[in-house]
């Protein structure tokens, strides 16, 4: 049954920067190519991921590959940040720019184009959304736009009935994207402070949070599972499989 099309495909090349809007992707055995495939590390906290959390300014930054998505290495990582600077991810200007706005020490990670963990991802392999949810969130909080990447979806679907929150009925049933790719819904997104952060000035304001919590028990999205990798591209029918 089509359900709808893919409207937006976001991967994050750096876990916690602004993602980035691509045509194609590949999706691999752990979800979208490349995506959280670099990440900063906290030393201060034991060399746990620097995220938004505790350093809300990196949904400012804007990071991308560079280049061909090959299998056996990933591209360049070129990083803008607020205030327009190009660099490389792992320049140590950009690293030592961050250190001082977040008061921290950083170190990196990467992992490979063939294998991302669950972690630096989040619970599962990939994240959606969509823009019935988005539309009916954006009337209960009744105060401005808001800008889906609060969300950090990696797939923004339009839905062919604009049904809010329909996603959430195929939690345990299957979709199919474009001719190969299979993923399987497997649970709500529960939601943490990041959604509080305006990814334009990381300005932060809790009452969207409070409203999800109190109007939606705190979710918003759903995670899948790959079930079969291949191509998807901006556009693709999304079919609810049987």
């Amino acid at each position: 049954m089509l359900v709808g099309h893919i409207k937006e495909i976001i991967r994050h090349p750096v876990k916690s920067f602004d993602g980035e809007f691509v045509h194609k992707s590949k999706i691999m055995e752990y979800g979208l190519y490349g995506d959280r495939s670099h990440a900063y590390l906290d030393e201060t906290k034991k060399g746990n991921f620097l995220t938004i959390t505790q350093f809300p300014e990196m949904v400012r930054y804007k990071a991308r590959f560079v280049g061909e998505d090959l299998i056996e290495e990933y591209p360049k990582v070129e990083v803008t940040t607020p205030e327009g600077k190009v660099y490389d991810w792992k320049d140590d200007e950009l690293i030592r720019e961050m250190e001082n706005k977040s008061k921290r020490k950083i170190s990196t990670v990467q992992y490979t184009p063939s294998h991302v963990p669950i972690g630096p991802i989040a619970v599962e392999h990939i994240l959606l959304a969509t823009d019935a949810s988005l539309d009916k969130l954006e009337k209960m909080w009744g105060k401005d736009e808001i800008d889906f990447r609060r969300f950090r979806p990696n797939l923004f679907l339009s839905l062919k009935e604009k049904i809010p929150f329909m996603e959430e009925q195929w939690i345990g049933k299957r979709i199919k994207i474009g001719k190969e790719v299979e993923i399987e819904l497997v649970g709500h997104c529960k939601r943490c402070m990041i959604i509080t952060v305006d990814p334009n000035n990381a300005k932060r304001d809790s009452s969207l949070h409070q409203k999800l919590i109190k109007e939606r028990n705190n979710n918003f999205g759903v995670y899948a599972s790959v079930i079969k990798t291949g191509d998807i591209y901006v556009g693709d029918e999304v079919h609810l499989l049987k």
